[in-house]
């Protein structure tokens, strides 16, 4: 089988990328447009009043003046507003309007910040979603690629940053510039040889951010990817959580955590830093821009090329300024974050599914549950020369049971599995019901299959909300049927609560045989025209086995039924039993035939019979070596 792999080559956040990402900002294009304008608005409020601020000063300390005028520019060209006589109502007027442009300058801060928020989470809730629905199309050889600890970290970590990078977008990335440009314009119209002093200060800040933009980003990356490592570890470790304690493994597991979640500080620390040193340098060049501001300011104060409001207000956006700046560098910092974040989110959405739904089927339903197998190659690899199987042709008529044995790596499990569809074959053709399972399309293939894997999974619920899975409108007296079919019926009546009995996360209030059955009963609620059990009564006793293989026979009687067993006795009363080896069929016949004629069989057939642990013949490294976990 094709290696899982968590460290995925880094994806770039190229155009076509990006185009993926805005996509789904999809209907919150309204709340990201108003965020943008509403802080522009707030932005023009802000930038005004230091101006204001800076008259009233000049008035307060000016005694001659005999009236008093109120001008929007300084400098070369001056518009009066307004004139009184009283420096006291001049005050009073000009007090009032900061005070009402700092509330309404609130006001349209509070409605950016709102839709904002409301804008970054529709967007995040569109990515997640799409991400979600994308990894459901997967196939089987999809969910390959990424283990699940990564897709969690995409769909929770990585589509945080993204989330907070396009809330600084459509927010902070408006209002620096704007600051930006609107102070620096300010305070050029006051005094431009007093902003000259930006000349030296500007260019170091660029360096500065451009510097740790290209220092910060691969640090970042390989954060994300221990981050991976370490959900991986903390995922296996709570699944496994029984086994773990079973062995008393804890501190041997608390270890491996600890390792790789201090690689994951040190990373962090090291990535970080930056930003450490980052802020330093902001302060010490907006300090340096104070004192030379002040030195120069001062010297024409007294010379009286200046007055001191004047002084005060191009402080104050000399401040505006060097905060813009320093938002600037934070959103590059969290876009530099986001920007790894980003590839990975893209990676999977850009992800294509292998294994694609027809278009125009053939077939709208399937008509018997037949099964053909015609000169098929398969290989989990796509580029691989080693075939998982290989000239498979099997020829199975509806309602027969198949009894299916082989070593570990014989590809049993690869073998069942190109009947849903789960993979391509490589070569060679699979019919179902007389049409090429590629010209079903894959919800009508599934839905006339029932399949019960080697790992059983339940989920959180009672027992019966489980069962409904394989028919979500079955009656209490369907469900009960087929949990009797399947030997579930009276461990189920056992508990208080019956069907009603909640399973906890994963079923982990029943045992592994009782879980085996619950699935059983689940997919024959399906009333499926094939069945396959691939080694899924491994966890009953014998005689519960026959009893359940009874149910099948009795209650199912058209139904296809393949049953992948290590256990002889599990298929011996089979119609025919397929023996696979080494990923190819070596013998198909009944169970008298093949203990008369095939040795491989026969073999195993004795060890069993005499009690010793079954043989695995032609094992070899075929499918099967990580089928059996998957």
């Amino acid at each position: 089988m094709a290696e899982k792999s968590a460290a995925q080559p880094e994806q770039k956040v190229g155009k076509g990328a990006m185009r993926t990402l805005v996509s789904c900002v999809g209907e919150y294009k309204v709340p990201s447009v108003l965020a943008a304008v509403f802080v522009v608005i707030e932005v023009i409020l802000e930038v005004f009043i230091p101006l204001i601020m800076s008259q009233i000063i000049d008035v307060g300390l000016d005694e001659d003046l005999s009236s008093f005028t109120f001008t929007l520019n300084l400098g070369a060209s001056s518009t009066p507003v307004f004139t009184v006589g009283s420096r006291t109502d001049f005050i009073l007027i000009c007090g009032a309007l900061v005070i009402v442009m700092a509330l309404v300058s609130l006001v349209f801060g509070a409605l950016s910040g709102r839709y904002a928020a409301h804008a970054s989470t529709g967007f995040a809730m569109n990515v997640r979603r799409r991400v979600y629905y994308g990894v459901q199309d997967f196939s089987f050889a999809n969910l390959d690629k990424f283990n699940t600890a990564s897709l969690i970290t995409r769909l929770t970590t990585d589509i945080t940053n993204v989330q907070m990078s396009y809330m600084m977008v459509i927010r902070s990335l408006v209002r620096a510039p704007a600051m930006l440009i609107m102070a620096l314009g300010m305070a050029i119209s006051i005094n431009a040889e007093l902003a000259a002093v930006f000349g030296v200060a500007l260019p170091i800040l660029i360096v500065g951010v451009v510097v740790g933009v290209i220092v910060i980003y691969p640090k970042f990356m390989k954060m994300l990817k221990k981050y991976d490592e370490m959900n991986e570890r903390t995922q296996e470790n709570l699944t496994g959580i029984r086994t773990v304690k079973t062995f008393v493994r804890e501190d041997y597991e608390t270890e491996r955590f600890k390792k790789v979640s201090s690689v994951v500080q040190k990373l962090q620390f090291s990535a970080e830093k930056m930003l450490v040193i980052a802020m330093p340098l902001m302060q010490l060049v907006a300090f340096g821009c104070i004192i030379a501001v002040l030195w120069f300011g001062g010297n024409k104060i007294i010379a009286g090329d200046m007055r001191f409001g004047m002084l005060q207000a191009f402080l104050s956006y000399i401040m505006q300024i060097l905060m813009s700046l320093a938002m600037v560098a934070m959103v590059f910092v969290m876009l530099v974050m986001s920007r790894a974040s980003a590839g990975r989110i893209v990676e999977v959405l850009t992800e294509q599914p292998d294994i694609e739904d027809n278009p125009s089927p053939a077939a709208d339903s399937v008509a018997h549950g037949s099964i053909d197998f015609d000169g098929v190659d398969f290989s989990y690899g796509k580029n691989s020369d080693i075939l998982n199987l290989e000239n498979i042709n099997l020829h199975i008529k509806s309602g027969e049971t198949i009894g299916i044995i082989g070593g570990t790596g014989s590809a049993k499990s690869s073998l069942v599995q190109l009947i849903p569809r789960f993979y391509d074959v490589r070569a060679g053709s699979v019919r179902v019901g007389g049409v090429d399972v590629r010209d079903y399309r894959l919800d009508t293939l599934r839905d006339a299959i029932g399949m019960v894997l080697q790992k059983n999974v339940l989920f959180s619920g009672t027992i019966k909300e489980n069962l409904r899975w394989g028919n979500p409108d079955a009656t209490d007296e369907q469900i009960e049927h087929a949990a009797r079919a399947a030997q579930a019926h009276d461990f189920v009546m056992s508990f208080p609560d019956g069907y009603d009995t909640d399973l906890g996360q994963g079923g982990v209030n029943v045992s592994g045989g009782q879980k085996q059955r619950l699935c059983i009963a689940r997919a024959l609620l399906k009333h499926p025209r094939i069945m396959i059990l691939d080694d899924s009564t491994s966890a009953v006793d014998t005689a519960t086995d026959a009893a359940i293989r009874k149910g099948l026979k009795e209650e199912f009687r058209d139904t296809t039924v393949l049953i992948i067993a290590q256990r002889i006795s599990s298929v011996e009363d089979a119609d025919r039993i397929i023996v696979m080896a080494d990923g190819k069929v070596d013998a198909v016949g009944t169970h008298r035939e093949l203990i008369a004629t095939n040795e491989i069989y026969r073999e195993v057939y004795n060890s069993q019979r005499n009690g010793t642990a079954p043989a695995a013949p032609d094992g070899g490294d075929g499918a099967d070596g990580e089928e059996e976990a998957q």
